[in-house]
């Protein structure tokens, strides 16, 4: 049996890469999303290509990884406009995080789960402040009902990425949150955008 190597990709779009593959993956879902959220998660993983995306600079010039927990709580002490900001930076770095890079953040400390809370109360959060967002109502609402989705269509998308193969471990996360919300009375339908 032979490993089988990712192959290198060669785009000259990273969003346009992400917005196919996720689409793609989204159209097998269980439980689609809407697509102006596959659209704003790949503007977000395009964006965050960019390691400088993850990383701060401290008073003291020193670069360190954001404290996300920190950021949420200090954020509603912030003027509306600051205040956006940090509910959006927060809730985009916990959707990369809890997604692309789920299984080096397990392996710490603060799990998926605690990030995965961290962006759906900043997306919640956000709504609050602005809720509408390419011409959708609550936009940063239904974000936040999605992403435990959409970081599991990204999760699957990194494990193509970095193993050539999909994951049937987070094949199996995608059924295990399907039965949750079911149990909840969530349906496919009451996520759609209208």
């Amino acid at each position: 049996m032979t490993d089988k190597k990712p192959a290198l990709i060669t785009v000259p779009d990273l969003k346009h890469y992400f917005f196919q593959n996720l689409s793609e993956l989204n159209v097998k879902s269980l439980c689609p999303v809407p697509q102006e959220a596959i659209f704003y998660s790949s503007e977000v993983l395009g964006k965050y290509a960019l390691s400088e995306s993850f990383f701060e600079t401290t008073e003291e010039g020193r670069t360190r990884h954001k404290i996300l927990g920190t950021k949420l709580l200090e954020a509603m002490m912030l003027e509306r406009e600051e205040r956006r900001r940090v509910y959006q930076e927060v809730g985009d770095t916990a959707l990369v995080l809890c997604g692309y890079f789920a299984e080096s953040v397990n392996r710490k400390i603060l799990d998926t789960n605690y990030y995965r809370q961290l962006g759906v109360s900043a997306y919640q959060n956000l709504n609050g402040v602005s809720p509408r967002h390419m011409n959708v109502t609550s936009f940063y609402g239904v974000l936040a009902s999605c992403f435990p989705l959409l970081t599991t269509m990204i999760g699957i998308l990194a494990s193509r990425d970095r193993f050539g193969t999909d994951s049937h471990l987070l094949l199996k996360q995608e059924h295990t949150t399907n039965q949750e919300w079911m149990a909840a009375g969530i349906t496919p339908a009451d996520k759609k955008v209208s």
